[in-house]
């Protein structure tokens, strides 16, 4: 599997090599690889200072440093989200600038108790509007796997760093299938929490209404495990905590849905990976419960529309609160904010009530099945280009994200649990991703099933991590 971020933080705790030159490692790495267009920022000083500090505190007070899962680990943070100390977010914008830096988030906060060491943002779209990491304001991010396509949005720039072993686990946020979408370009796990299980305060400034949650592209279910473990729980609000729920060894019903639809069709072979992941589920016992694009169209729809409406509000809200010069985004943010500004409040209440529905169908199924594997993106990863942003169609982009991602917001609609990992590689050597929604607080289950279909090694890392020892 050439390694991920548990061997590194491993190798870091026997000595085998220290987190400053693993961070060297990383830095190198970065410089070595800029034209992937991955990362957006970086301070090596801030970088090395971490890593530091986390060389001393092994040395005195190694009880403190062992007791840090991810203690001395390199990693990036998402230029969107957070925020983190020192690392001045500019959600990919030329409305913002890179100086000074807000005080750590809350989860902010769990990242560097958990051990790890932050040198850089990640590249991420404009305002995290698009299923590829292309800002006006450079750089352009690209798939490590094949560098004519995108490595997906908007957390693109963190799936970029990690396929590539700049970093063996990078922080990203998921409003739209902003985590799963990236991680299944580049062949990584990506979860999506359960609304309520990830802390967004204090100030709140990436909630978007519920829609969003934080965490991170991982190169193994293990490492989404010990990351969400250590993260997750005792949000402070605005929800109540979801209580894990402790999964069972017995026959599980799995809800089988291998098709998108006419109107957003799922190439065969991606269709033919989820339902050889069920297959081999069915082979440890579980039984299989077909369901039909039917079931689910009407949902799609209306999380589509929820995600539209949800983010151009918030849009429209930021700009004028934080008084930014709107004429110096790009023409589809401009679009997207005139939106938001147009948009009637009782056509955002209904759309609100509607996404209530979404949750309350998908509750209906879980009557009927323990969770449900699906597909994850339509198609292999796009071409670099495909989602321009020099135009003010914002229906047009939507429809574009829609027909790449079918399936990718009805979790964040919902706010139930998904996860996407790859299960296989087509003939050109792209992951073929498959996603497994549960209900709310299943992520123990999610992570269980993912980890039985990781056993297959049916996808192995093209890049190894770089300063992990081989």
């Amino acid at each position: 599997m050439q390694g991920d971020a548990t061997d590194l933080a491993a190798a870091i705790r026997h000595g085998s090599l220290s987190a400053a030159e693993a961070m060297l490692a990383s830095l190198e790495a970065a410089g070595r690889q800029e034209p992937l267009g991955a990362i957006a920022y970086v301070d090596a000083a801030i970088g090395l200072a971490s890593a530091e500090g986390r060389d001393r505190e092994r040395q005195s007070e190694p009880e403190h440093f062992a007791a840090r899962p991810f203690a001395g680990v390199p990693t990036l943070a998402k230029d969107l989200g957070g925020p983190f100390a020192g690392l001045p977010v500019a959600a990919g914008s030329r409305l913002f600038e890179r100086k000074g830096g807000e005080a750590d988030s809350d989860l902010a906060s769990r990242f560097r108790d958990a051990g790890f060491c932050l040198f850089g943002l990640t590249t991420s779209p404009e305002f995290g509007l698009s299923l590829a990491s292309e800002p006006a304001i450079g750089p352009l991010c690209r798939n490590p796997l094949d560098p004519a396509r995108t490595a997906g949005g908007s957390s693109g720039g963190a799936a970029a760093a990690v396929a590539a072993g700049i970093v063996a686990i990078a922080h990203a946020t998921d409003a739209g299938g902003s985590i799963r979408v990236p991680a299944a370009c580049c062949g990584l796990v990506g979860m999506k929490p359960t609304r309520g299980a990830m802390p967004g305060g204090p100030s709140f400034g990436n909630h978007l209404g519920g829609i969003a949650s934080e965490l991170a592209v991982c190169r193994s279910v293990r490492d989404t495990a010990r990351i969400f473990d250590r993260l997750s729980g005792n949000s402070q609000g605005p929800f109540p905590d979801p209580s894990p729920v402790d999964i069972g060894n017995g026959r599980l019903r799995i809800g089988l849905l291998a098709d998108t639809g006419s109107v957003y069709p799922t190439e065969g072979g991606r269709l033919a990976a989820v339902e050889d992941a069920a297959r081999a589920l069915e082979s440890d016992g579980h039984e299989l419960v077909p369901l039909n694009w039917a079931e689910f169209e009407r949902s799609v729809t209306s999380s589509g529309r929820a995600f539209a409406d949800i983010v151009s509000v918030n849009l429209a809200a930021l700009i004028t609160a934080a008084a930014l010069d709107e004429s110096r985004a790009e023409p589809l943010t401009q679009a997207f904010a005139a939106r938001g500004r147009a948009l009637p409040a009782t056509m955002l209440w209904n759309t609100l009530n509607d996404a209530v529905l979404v949750s309350h169908n998908l509750w209906a199924l879980f009557d009927r099945v323990d969770c449900i594997l699906m597909p994850m993106l339509s198609s292999a990863p796009l071409a670099i280009g495909s989602f321009p942003s020099d135009h003010g169609d914002t229906d047009l982009h939507l429809e574009r994200m829609t027909a790449f991602a079918p399936l990718a917001c009805l979790a964040n609609i919902s706010g139930f649990p998904a996860l996407t990992l790859p299960f296989g590689q087509d003939e050109h050597g792209i992951p073929l991703p498959v996603q497994i929604m549960a209900p709310m607080g299943h992520e123990p289950r999610l992570l269980s099933l993912a980890a039985r279909l990781e056993a297959e090694a049916r996808w192995q890392h093209r890049f190894p991590v770089a300063g992990l020892p081989s």
